[in-house]
């Protein structure tokens, strides 16, 4: 059966006004379309919930006690391979569409899913993979160079955003306003740092690959919805950094702003 989230996720930059002068109204148009972004990446998780009717609390809790004691270490190594792979794979693999992303990682969550944990595990470090190196496409978009230090650890730092099953909006946001004190030999610092928070994160995919009855199915889902979901904040990570140098303006200004946009939802015309 066909899986459907029922969201059209653009394909395109959706900063096509990078060349108009940044008038209250552009600046205010560019950060609306990043919250939209936020909205996309937290519509997939409601979605993927819906599917596998359950509770993302409750998920990390199906897994065996010993693979959740693991699961820090274990992330630690997919992101570290993830980080080599990425990278090395940008001089032989051009730059790919988001949705060839996101149906590659659906297609490995569904191979994934059919054998359970054992399969789900060693599907892990790919799909990790998958996902950094379609982070680091987005960083492109953005005029970022991810062959830069600094941009390779601005995408593994997009990995500690709450995840697509926590729909708690500061949770989300909080990676935005992190800075992390790294240096050229401090790629594993970096590592240990977000580790805890993206094994939170692969837990719960993991957990709801393990679902009964659902199996390639649910594998296919979860994999769709957080590459969905990274895709997205990527996008609200790189988009916020352009439009600070594009506005001459300071980044936390502009996440303050930001976040008013994302926390008040905007007011309905009369009318409309």
């Amino acid at each position: 059966m066909p899986i459907s989230f029922g969201m059209t996720l653009p394909e395109k930059p959706i900063f096509e006004l990078l060349d108009a002068p940044l008038d209250p109204e552009t600046l205010h148009m560019r950060l609306q379309a990043l919250a939209n972004r936020h909205a996309a990446a937290g519509n997939a998780g409601v979605q993927l919930l819906n599917l596998i009717g359950t509770q993302a609390d409750n998920l990390l809790d199906k897994l065996p006690e010993a693979l959740r004691d693991q699961l820090n270490d274990r992330t630690a190594q997919a992101l570290t391979l993830a980080m080599q792979a990425a990278h090395r794979s940008r001089d032989v693999v051009e730059d790919n569409p988001a949705w060839l992303a996101r149906a590659i990682t659906a297609a490995m969550g569904a191979a994934g899913g059919i054998g359970g944990l054992p399969t789900a595990l060693a599907e892990l470090p790919v799909t990790t993979t998958i996902l950094l190196r379609t982070i680091q496409d987005t960083a492109t978009e953005h005029g970022f160079d991810p062959g830069e230090e600094g941009v390779r650890y601005d995408c593994i730092q997009v990995f500690a955003a709450a995840g697509p099953l926590d729909h708690d909006d500061g949770a989300d946001l909080a990676f935005l306003s992190t800075r992390m004190a790294v240096t050229g030999a401090a790629l594993q610092t970096l590592i240990a740092r977000v580790a805890p928070r993206l094994a939170a994160v692969l837990g719960q995919k993991l957990a709801a690959q393990a679902v009964p009855i659902l199996g390639a199915a649910a594998g296919a889902a979860t994999n769709y919805a957080y590459t969905s979901y990274y895709q997205q904040m990527a996008h609200v990570h790189f988009g916020l950094k352009r439009l600070a140098i594009d506005a001459d303006r300071p980044h936390p200004e502009l996440l303050g702003q930001f976040r008013l946009l994302v926390e008040k939802p905007p007011v309905k015309r009369s009318g409309s």
